[in-house]
């Protein structure tokens, strides 16, 4: 199989992570900080080693900031369910993940309101400028995506962050399509809350999620229940981690994630980005040339666009192409991608697009195999469409 759904979730995995999860299976097998025993205390040493992991790759004040989510969405609803009260306003970008918009639109019936700022690609000043004009007096909270996981853009975030905190407003950025590929740094780009989908860029397991916050005390609980600490107090702990992680969590995933991050840092993001772009940009120039595609970005160039390539062929449903591609071993993803917002700004959001999306495992050789499938699709596409007329 040509496996070029990375967006959705990195496969395969490093062979270390499969190592992690094994070993933690065996060897981390009793409740981290509920027991005084070896294997306990062993447990929680680990879960310890991958918070400091964590912390380290995302320049986080401490250990302490990282908390361990089910996954992004999870995150994402702390954040915002924990922040945010009835008259409340935010800024969202127009390019967003419904796993911000649903739950605003939850919230919204509670007298939550928001604005989404219309994102340039590839003018950070435009986007700059557009989220500017959409702060209101009583706007709390600014959270927007980092890279969109349809289009690959890009958005300014150490700008919009900087632009934020002018005016007091704390700032949560959606790093699920990022980290592991770009820099996300709590401390030198100003970010209040970085949320992250490991299973991603950082190559842990799938049921993995990071929220990693400069300062927690603002948030109120979504969800409470044991902690392994302080068991006689009905209330939830105040401080971070234990305060937003009630219940066991997933250690064998944490032992992955540990093992993801040391995959990502000895790699290095920028060897991986750089890898990632070159391909997408031969596959680009490729569907560029192919009858029938259509292209909505420019190519790829790891600055402005990441390397994520959606396109539609026309005539053909998103899905019917997939399907195609599929019958020929080949994985993508097509139709909506859980982000109508970021179809509507395109004019894609009747017919969807078929999204490619490399990973640090991925070869020429499979991007030459998903272009000979595409060329093929085309002159069958053609065919068919000279018949009709």
């Amino acid at each position: 199989m040509i496996y070029l759904d990375n967006a959705a979730t990195t496969y395969p995995k490093p062979p270390s992570v499969h190592s992690a999860v094994a070993s933690a299976l065996s060897r981390f097998g009793a409740n981290p900080g509920r027991g005084g025993h070896a294997m306990s205390m062993a447990t929680a040493e680990e879960v310890y080693r991958t918070r400091a992991a964590a912390s380290d790759f995302f320049h986080a004040p401490g250990p302490e900031c990282v908390v361990f989510t089910m996954n992004c969405t999870h995150a994402l609803n702390a954040v915002l369910k924990g922040l945010l009260r009835p008259g409340d306003h935010v800024v969202v970008s127009n390019l967003e993940h419904n796993a911000v918009m649903r739950p605003l639109h939850k919230l919204a019936e509670r007298g939550v309101t928001y604005t989404a700022a219309a994102v340039v690609p590839g003018d950070g000043d435009a986007t700059v400028d557009a989220f500017r004009r959409a702060l209101r007096e009583e706007t709390r909270l600014v959270v927007c995506t980092h890279v969109s996981n349809v289009w690959g853009v890009r958005l300014p975030i150490g700008r919009i962050a900087a632009l934020a905190h002018q005016y007091g407003i704390p700032v949560c950025v959606d790093a699920a399509q990022s980290a592991g590929l770009f820099p996300v740094f709590l401390e030198e780009d100003g970010i209040d809350y970085v949320c992250a989908a490991p299973h991603k860029g950082l190559y842990a397991p799938m049921g993995t999620g990071l929220l990693l916050a400069a300062d927690g005390s603002a948030l109120d609980t979504i969800l409470e229940g044991g902690t392994g600490t302080n068991s006689v107090s009905l209330d939830q702990p105040g401080e971070l981690p234990e305060r937003l992680e009630s219940g066991t969590i997933n250690v064998p995933g944490v032992a992955g994630l540990r093992a993801g991050l040391a995959f990502v840092r000895d790699k290095g993001t920028e060897r991986i980005l750089t890898h990632e772009v070159g391909l997408m940009r031969t596959l680009h120039r490729a569907l560029a040339r192919t009858n029938g595609v259509e292209l909505f970005t420019p190519e790829p160039d790891g600055e402005s666009f990441a390397p994520v390539v959606s396109f539609r062929v026309r005539g053909v449903p998103s899905e019917e192409t997939a399907s195609l591609l599929a019958s020929k071993g080949i994985a993508v993803r097509a139709g909506l991608h859980c982000a109508p917002f970021a179809h509507r700004a395109f004019g894609t959001l009747d017919s969807g697009t078929v999204r490619v999306c490399p990973s640090a495992f991925t070869t020429g050789r499979d991007v030459q195999g998903f272009v000979e499938a595409m060329r093929a699709l085309g002159r069958n596409s053609h065919a068919v469409h000279k018949e009709k007329l």
